[in-house]
């Protein structure tokens, strides 16, 4: 079974871009893995009004007018001005990607910036992954303007060939390893187990075992179209009201600490709970080496809540929103409000994930079949 290993790292906007880049370069000589193959798309703003850091590279390099693209560069996006080989895969000189790298963000405040590195250890190149969006074997740099300043990523894509009646993953091939070493620790590890589509430069899909898919999305469909019903077996403890009646009282109410709450409720039904940037995944595994996950978005500004109860297994990830009281169903967002209703609103998910846990997982433990040991959908 074909796993592609996806690993994100820290990376620093206080490391200027190309002092990056040339680490991750070196890092390919160091080991052996010779000059890597660079694609690379460097883009304007979709809007009017900004400055054209194309056009400023143009100036400077003109021989990288062969790279130039003005079309959209997806459905739904407005036409841009970019210098990409994405399509092409035409090589340019390190030194040109080096010397681009170097003016991010003074002199080139590109929109978007994205620099990948490949080299033949880390697998061929995998296109088309819903899970992984765009990323394909080898490592990704990026750097993109965001509201509040530049967002930065440092990320390696490996593929390995698993078995799936053994405990563990193989190790990453020693090169491989080695390269990822100088990156520090990583933050966060994905599997995304693929079946390989034929001829091999077509994009590989998501899925380990389609039909396994197929029956999950069947189970979660009747579940969804049921959710009322589940609502009502599960009898949640507290009634809220409406959405409608408490949006406006809840402006400018804090409810402190949110975490100690879901910790306090989740663990006896035994979910960790982890925390990043305006979100909650509590997660827990299976008898049958599911992962069980509720997941959290309650927003960083707008103190709205939005759970959604997820099982993962091998080339599949069921969805199933929940709301936070059955004057909620239908409803995507409620107000967190203060720390009273906090506590009714974690205390009614648990007693409605408790009802998933006793019904909804073990009816897709049995439309998915086994799910390798080794099989960790985040780590």
């Amino acid at each position: 079974m074909l796993v592609a290993v996806h690993t994100a790292f820290a990376a620093s906007k206080k490391e200027p871009l190309v002092v990056l880049l040339n680490r991750v370069h070196q890092a390919f000589l160091d080991n052996r893995l010779g000059e890597p193959t660079l694609r690379f798309t460097f883009s304007d703003a979709p809007l009017p009004g900004y400055v054209s850091s194309v056009n400023r590279v143009l100036k400077r390099q003109p021989e990288m007018e062969r790279f130039l693209a003005t079309d959209s560069p997806m459905a739904g996006i407005p036409e841009t001005r970019r210098l990409t080989n994405a399509a092409s895969r035409e090589q340019a000189a390190f030194p040109s990607i080096q010397a681009i790298a170097g003016g991010v963000p003074r002199s080139f405040p590109f929109h978007g910036a994205a620099i990948h590195l490949h080299a033949p250890a880390f697998g061929e190149m995998v296109l088309g992954v819903a899970h992984v969006g765009s990323s394909i074997a080898g490592v990704m740099l990026t750097d993109n303007w965001w509201v509040n300043g530049r967002n930065r990523t440092l990320s390696a894509v490996t593929l390995v060939d698993a078995d799936p009646g053994s405990k563990k993953l193989p190790a990453l091939p020693e090169p491989v390893a080695a390269v990822l070493a100088v990156f520090g620790r990583a933050k966060r590890t994905e599997q995304i187990p693929l079946t390989p589509a034929e001829p091999q430069s077509q994009p590989a899909t998501a899925s380990a075992n389609p039909e396994s898919a197929n029956a999950v999305r069947t189970v979660i469909a009747d579940y969804r179209g049921r959710i009322k019903e589940i609502v009502e077996r599960a009898a949640l403890p507290h009634d809220l009201p409406p959405e409608s009646q408490v949006r406006r009282e809840s402006l400018g109410v804090v409810a402190g600490p949110l975490k100690p709450v879901l910790l306090r409720v989740f663990k006896p039904l035994g979910y960790t709970c982890r925390c990043e940037s305006g979100t909650f995944t509590l997660r827990r595994r299976t008898e049958a080496n599911l992962t069980a996950q509720l997941y959290l978005d309650v927003g960083t500004w707008s103190r709205q809540v939005t759970a959604v109860f997820q099982v993962l297994g091998v080339g599949f990830k069921a969805n199933l929103p929940i709301p936070v009281a059955a004057s909620a169903i239908g409803t995507m967002q409620y107000p967190i409000g203060d720390a009273e209703r906090w506590r009714k609103i974690v205390e009614n998910l648990a007693a409605l994930v408790a009802e998933l846990n006793r019904t909804l997982v073990p009816e897709i433990e049995r439309a998915a079949g086994p799910t390798p040991e080794w099989y960790l959908p985040e780590a």
